[in-house]
């Protein structure tokens, strides 16, 4: 069964992050090659048995995939030993591989019997591989506003960036599987295992030992391809960003590897879920959550804020509040905050003021004096999210189901709900009555 467009291309990208090689020269060999004919109705990407690489390694779409990736990582690093330089391979203003380097991939090429991941490329047009790869490329660089603009920034973009990190690093996941990443790819290794392999790093050295290949990558940066593919998937992870052209459209406007607060908003979360289980409705924990909740709503005054959550604020006010209404206001300040708790799951979006209300009701809560606590304790609670098992008590809690409408004192056709039975305790919903 033949793969859409679409489907191929997600493939081709995957094979090419893992190998280090640049996306378009896969889909430039698929585009031209249109060899062999594959058993599941494909054609491959002119992929030959070769060295350890036997024939039915080879009939599938994914293998040939799987090993022009290989094979084009394999003949680059020939070329190296052979004394090309980084600028040989590779045209930095063009963000691209260079016409010479092109060229020999037209020419043909059987990977060294050293190299048993890899096989042989059958021989191809250079002027169709090289049209057919400027527009992937150009395609690829057109979907992030890049296209027909130099990219000459990048590879200093990308060593200003790298130089930071042993500054900024603080241990989130999305940092160590940056540096994994980028350590696996400037290594050359298809996996993670590999990578703690090959640094003999245990479980609790890896993060040493990785910052410390990290910090090495300027001063041994040569501009070779899978250097930078190792520097550019780095930072795709460390900013949490969708492609690497977006990575590189981001680079150029800026180069700041400094701690991005969006990547606390699951332990946010999770904390607001922890706390909607936990509260016991002291007055330092009502204060937390009332504050929470007005900055989440943007409301200057205490008192407005009370007014929002339903309460008369004459009743905390008064010199001598009676114990009932005492007792009547803080009970619906709770409903009304456990209820704004259980929507904020739901209702977040993760714009500033949110984030905000949510950080400060974090360090009130806990009882945190600087902003600064505040961030080590969520980092802290995310590494243990990372690591806890499914049924944990550091695994993030369930979310809670929104409660549905209140029911009107009338229907209208204003107010119908299309899932709330039409009358109380009923089980006719309006979507039944109306079929949807």
């Amino acid at each position: 069964m033949r793969l859409t467009s679409i489907q191929r291309n997600a493939l081709f990208i995957n094979e090419a992050e893992r190998a280090g090689i640049h996306k378009p020269i896969l889909a430039a060999l698929y585009q031209v090659q249109q060899q062999p004919k594959l058993p599941d109705g494909e054609t491959g990407l002119g992929i030959s048995p070769a060295n350890r690489v036997a024939l039915e390694q080879t009939n599938r779409f994914t293998a040939q995939v799987q090993l022009a990736a290989n094979t084009i990582r394999s003949l680059t690093n020939t070329l190296t030993i052979e004394g090309w330089k980084g600028e040989a391979i590779w045209d930095p203003s063009a963000g691209r591989y260079s016409d010479r380097f092109l060229q020999t991939v037209a020419s043909g090429f059987v990977a060294p019997s050293s190299d048993s991941t890899a096989a042989q490329l059958e021989r191809s047009s250079a002027t169709d591989l090289a049209q057919a790869y400027l527009a992937d490329h150009s395609a690829d660089l057109q979907t992030a506003g890049l296209a027909n603009q130099s990219l000459s920034f990048l590879d200093p973009a990308l060593l200003t960036f790298v130089e930071q990190i042993a500054h900024v690093y603080v241990g989130l996941p999305s940092q160590r599987s940056a540096l994994l990443e980028g350590v696996r790819v400037w290594r050359k290794l298809d996996s993670h295992d590999a990578v703690s392999d090959a640094l003999g790093a245990t479980a609790t050295s890896i993060e040493t030992a990785l910052q410390q290949s990290v910090q090495r990558f300027s001063s041994n940066y040569a501009g070779y391809p899978h250097q930078r593919e190792a520097l550019l998937q780095l930072v795709q992870r460390w900013r949490q960003l969708d492609s690497r052209s977006v990575t590189i459209a981001s680079l150029k406007h800026s180069t700041s590897a400094e701690f991005n607060l969006n990547s606390l908003d699951p332990a946010l979360i999770a904390l607001m879920q922890r706390i909607l289980q936990s509260y016991e409705g002291s007055g330092d924990q009502r204060n937390a959550l009332v504050e929470g909740f007005r900055l989440w709503n943007q409301i200057d005054d205490r008192s407005d804020t009370l007014v929002a959550l339903g309460i008369d604020p004459a009743v905390f006010a008064a010199p001598n509040p009676s114990q009932a209404d005492y007792a009547n206001a803080a009970a619906q300040a709770d409903y009304a905050l456990l209820d704004f708790l259980r929507r904020v799951p739901l209702d977040y979006t993760g714009s500033d003021r949110q984030r905000n209300a949510l950080l400060h009701l974090t360090q009130l809560w806990q009882n945190l004096t600087t902003s600064e606590q505040t961030l080590e304790s969520l980092i802290e609670d995310l590494r243990r999210m990372e690591h806890a098992r499914r049924d944990g008590p550091d695994a993030p809690p369930l979310p809670t189901p929104a409660p549905p409408p209140r029911r009107p004192e009338r229907w209208t056709s204003e107010n119908l709900n299309l899932f709330t039975p039409i009358v109380p305790n009923g089980s006719f919903t309006w979507a039944d009555a109306t079929q949807g």
